[in-house]
């Protein structure tokens, strides 16, 4: 889920619970913007883990296509040296 869906089922559910909400008691109007600023923050704090992981698995990606390659390289080493042992 992104923020936008996010945000929008907040706002939703606060809209429903203002207008389930009865006179009296805490103001409706600052309780809904004190709920979707608490949704917008988790929201933005789960963009940029999300941005951070993206970024690490990037680093991971590339860590791994060059493994590959230095294995490949290896094990090409090595069969050379075993034919060339063959070969003795």
């Amino acid at each position: 889920m992104n923020a936008r869906t996010l945000l929008g089922a907040a706002a939703l559910a606060s809209t429903l619970a203002l207008g389930a909400c009865s006179s009296g008691g805490p103001d409706p109007m600052e309780t809904m913007r004190s709920d979707l600023a608490s949704t917008r923050a988790i929201a933005e704090e789960a963009d940029r883990k999300a941005t951070a992981a993206l970024a690490q698995s990037e680093a991971a990606a590339a860590d791994a296509q060059s493994a590959a390659q230095e294995a490949r390289t290896a094990s090409e080493k090595a069969d050379r040296i075993f034919r060339a042992g063959l070969r003795k």
